[in-house]
């Protein structure tokens, strides 16, 4: 597998969860009835900010994943990195959905690791290179 298709792999899959968060959303509405907005519904307003959350962070990931990949980052670092994004974004929307109340801090703290995991293999692959 190259480097593009293992990043394209992980894209697929967040395209699926995203989805998957936007499903959830739509259940939700029409079983509460609730056109625009959260309706000032507390399970509305999660599922939108669970949305919400994975599309703030979720691109800048991948950013970070596909600019590993373009400096042919090795390989354990892109699954490193994908699998970590991963594992963040599932863990903060289960946590959202009130599955797993640690969720959204383990989310949280993973996102922020993987992040500076990656900044840091991104800096090292450009200042040694």
């Amino acid at each position: 597998m190259t480097v593009f298709e293992i990043v394209a792999s992980y894209i697929a899959f967040f395209l699926v969860m995203n989805i998957v968060l936007m499903y959830l959303i739509g259940q939700t509405r029409i079983a509460k009835n609730i056109n625009l907005g959260d309706g000032g519904d507390p399970a509305m307003l999660s599922r939108i900010r669970a949305h919400g959350n994975f599309s703030e962070t979720v691109p800048i990931g991948l950013l970070g994943l596909v600019a590993m990949a373009m400096l042919a980052a090795p390989v354990w670092a892109l699954h490193v990195t994908g699998f970590g994004l991963v594992f963040g974004r599932v863990m903060h929307a289960l946590g959202m959905y009130e599955k797993f109340k640690q969720g959204r801090f383990i989310g949280t703290l993973g996102f922020i690791l993987t992040s500076a995991f990656t900044a840091g293999v991104i800096l090292f692959k450009v200042f040694t290179s």
